[in-house]
């Protein structure tokens, strides 16, 4: 039996969400990748371009280990919601490219620290953090935007799944899907 880690099994967490996020970009247009799919705005680039700045503030500031790079997205007279888009001088590779490096800082962090090494998030309620608190609050961050992304993608190609080839869905056609969709409607419908 494998010895038990828990750094290594939030860390394989925390690198499941990266991919999953950053797996939902393959094979789309710039144009597609940009697209805001629903009301807020939400597309794929800007969930990327986000997720690199949360990774880098919650495994840089709040650890004194504070990422190299700016990100003027959250200075103080930056817009609100500047880092859930890409403007048109940030291209898909600068953005990817971007989150690739904050990974790497990100994952120096965790490497360099124990689960319980202490760390500040000034805004938050309870200030004083581990690791591991901010470990656990970036995985469940990071996954919920995976599931963004996984509706926009679906929303933009009919894409869906975990991996491009959707290998946690049934197989099952598109005439399947079609029905099911069909019978939950008439479902949703009866309670008019």
């Amino acid at each position: 039996m494998t010895p038990y880690d828990p750094k290594a099994d939030l860390q394989r967490y925390l690198q499941e969400a990266r991919d999953a996020l950053v797996g939902k970009l393959d094979g789309l247009s710039e144009y597609d990748l940009r697209r805001p799919l629903v009301p807020t705005g939400t597309n794929l680039l800007g969930l990327v371009k986000h997720a690199a700045g949360v990774e880098a503030g919650y495994f840089g500031e709040t650890f004194d280990r504070p990422f190299p790079e700016p990100m003027p997205w959250f200075d103080d007279d930056a817009e609100p919601n500047a880092d859930l888009w890409a403007t048109a001088d940030e291209s898909p590779v600068s953005i990817v490219g971007l989150y690739r490096r904050v990974w790497a800082h990100a994952d120096a962090t965790i490497a360099a620290l124990d689960l319980d090494a202490a760390g500040r998030v000034p805004w938050w309620n309870r200030p004083d953090v581990s690791l591991h608190q901010i470990l656990v609050h970036v995985i469940a961050d990071l996954h919920r935007h995976a599931g963004h992304a996984d509706i926009v993608r679906e929303l933009i190609d009919g894409s869906v799944g975990m991996r491009s080839e959707g290998d946690n869905l049934p197989d099952v056609d598109r005439e399947w899907w079609a029905g099911y969709r069909a019978r939950l409607e008439d479902v949703a419908r009866s309670f008019r």
